[in-house]
């Protein structure tokens, strides 16, 4: 690391407080959503390659009404977005989360 010299001190916290700013602009525009970008539907092969399924499985899946589809003519689409919340609706809590819940839960019940 470069010594500074009582001199150079404010030129280089000038340097330091830009390179600062430049990193919370790439930082906010990274945490913004993207507005107006189409989502991409997925074939029945992407979908089953997605879902870590195979094919036959997914066509069974959507006759049963399980997976979100969508239908034009003879063709399934599928939307990676509610694909992905298919997927979520599937997580189940870890023995910790179901015990602090419960924690939460007798401590409100013992305030009342």
């Amino acid at each position: 690391m470069k010594k500074i010299s009582f001199e150079e001190l404010p030129e280089a916290v000038g340097r330091m407080l830009d390179k600062l700013d430049h990193l919370e602009k790439i930082i906010r525009s990274a945490n913004q959503p993207i507005k107006n970008q189409e989502e991409k539907l997925l074939s029945i092969d992407e979908a089953a390659e997605f879902l870590n399924l195979k094919v036959p499985t997914i066509y069974s899946k959507v006759s049963r009404g399980e997976l979100p589809v969508m239908k034009r003519s003879k063709r399934l689409y599928f939307s990676r977005n509610e694909l992905m919340g298919y997927l979520k609706k599937g997580a189940r809590k870890s023995y910790s989360d179901i015990e602090k819940e419960a924690e939460t839960y007798l401590n409100k019940k013992g305030r009342c």
